[in-house]
């Protein structure tokens, strides 16, 4: 039973996703307005957020150019364009040969030359609804449109009325915020304690969160994160936009990082060495509210 107990232990090792399995699992998420493609200077760009991407890259922070995901022209689908241009120069050379837009001959006469317009209406209305009848949404798929309630605007200054950036000044106990958040959702996390964590984010961080934590669920391991100890924070920049406030804060912090088998035994990390982890956190803040994390970039 040794050898099959080594071999099981290896291969939760090797199994993606363990290795960076705090919160966030060492991936860059989440949303930070009309900033979101903008990438601060030390951070790596954001690969998954709700927010389109429109190819343009604000003027704040350090900008790559990178348009991940492509979502600039999700009103045109290449696939769909394609068929129906096929579709309707089928038609048109039919109709130029004496067959019809469908490859009947032509005895139908006007009736029929109106039968098949009215039919090549129908199906270009089902192509267009099928292939365009919701604009792309980057990471989340069709969930992240539900994501925020009717009536509240989404974060994001391309397509949703996002207003221009104004800068932010913070007083120290916003500092004092960010650290209590650092720490309230690693503990929250632990716990894979849903209701705790979302008080603390936004629900798209949720969405992932709970996707995180119930991939370990799955695989029978469950992720504990404790003594943290932030080590080092600055902000990197703050401003408002529309509505909102945001926060990037680049923090360097400590702590004890283990996984653990559903026997309690530790399958990675250490129970006795610390792992310091550098990361931007993005704050959000509506008016009269408090603030909660809107995105988690790592440091290159």
């Amino acid at each position: 039973m040794r050898p099959l107990t080594l071999l099981l232990t290896a291969m939760l090792l090797l199994a993606p996703g363990l290795l960076e399995a705090r919160p966030g699992m060492g991936g860059s998420m989440g949303s930070r307005g009309s900033s979101t493609y903008s990438t601060p200077y030390g951070a790596a760009p954001i690969q998954r957020s709700i927010t389109p991407n429109s190819g343009y890259n604000s003027s704040y922070g350090n900008s790559y150019g990178s348009n991940y995901g492509g979502y600039g022209g999700y009103g045109r689908s290449s696939f769909t364009s394609g068929l129906m241009g096929g579709l309707i120069g089928a038609g048109i050379g039919g109709m130029l040969f004496g067959h019809g837009f469908f490859g009947f001959h032509g005895g139908f006469g006007f009736i029929g030359l109106l039968i098949q317009l009215f039919l090549l209406y129908l199906l270009a209305k089902f192509l267009l609804r099928t292939f365009l009848g919701a604009p792309a949404m980057a990471g989340a798929g069709g969930f992240a449109r539900n994501l925020f309630p009717a009536g509240l605007s989404r974060p994001g200054g391309f397509g949703f009325g996002g207003s221009a950036k104004q800068p932010l000044t913070l007083t120290p106990n916003d500092y004092q915020d960010f650290e209590r958040l650092l720490k309230n959702i690693q503990a929250a996390w632990t716990a894979h304690d849903l209701n705790n964590l979302g008080d603390l984010v936004t629900p798209e961080m949720l969405s992932y969160f709970g996707e995180q934590l119930a991939e370990q669920a799955s695989r029978g391991v469950r992720n504990i994160v404790s003594d943290v100890r932030l080590q080092h924070g600055d902000l990197s920049e703050a401003w408002v936009e529309g509505n909102r406030a945001y926060a990037t804060v680049s923090m360097r912090f400590s702590m004890i990082d283990v996984t653990k088998d559903r026997a309690g035994h530790v399958v990675d990390g250490s129970l006795t060495e610390r792992i310091t982890v550098a990361e931007f956190w993005t704050f959000l803040r509506s008016p009269g509210g408090r603030w909660v994390l809107s995105a988690i970039q790592q440091a290159r």
